[in-house]
């Protein structure tokens, strides 16, 4: 058995209602139906809630893992570009030319092996990670 109540609402409600239950074709009763089931549910608002922290912890986690990645990669190239600065001596003017192009050929080869571990799914995070345990 049902109850019929009367209700006023803005014109501009009342069109989104319509529209809404067009669009799903279901009844305008129906869509206020399960509106006000859900808005005068009882743990309605804590379900919500309880799945907002579940997300929000999730989002956390992925961000203090990509935050640990990031440090570890930053802490990777600061300590080759000090060993790089500390170890290799200048050039003379005549071999800068012959430097360059084995530096080009050694950045070619570099990216290229950077490229297969990438394709691999290796991560140096996670080797660092396993050599430190």
């Amino acid at each position: 058995m049902r109850t019929k109540t009367t209700i006023r609402i803005p014109p501009a409600l009342s069109a989104r209602l319509a529209d809404y239950a067009a669009r799903k074709r279901v009844s305008q009763s129906a869509v206020v139906e399960a509106a006000l089931d859900s808005f005068l549910s009882p743990d309605g608002s804590e379900r919500l809630e309880a799945a907002l922290a579940r997300r929000l912890d999730r989002l956390t986690r992925s961000t203090e893992r990509l935050e640990r990645h990031v440090t570890i990669g930053n802490e990777a190239v600061a300590l080759f570009v000090r060993f790089w600065l500390t170890a290799t001596p200048p050039l003379p003017d005549t071999l800068q030319a012959a430097a360059q192009a084995k530096g080009k050929e050694r950045y070619e080869g570099f990216v290229e092996a950077l490229g297969r571990r990438l394709a691999k799914g290796q991560m140096l995070a996670e080797e660092v990670v396993s050599d430190t345990n």
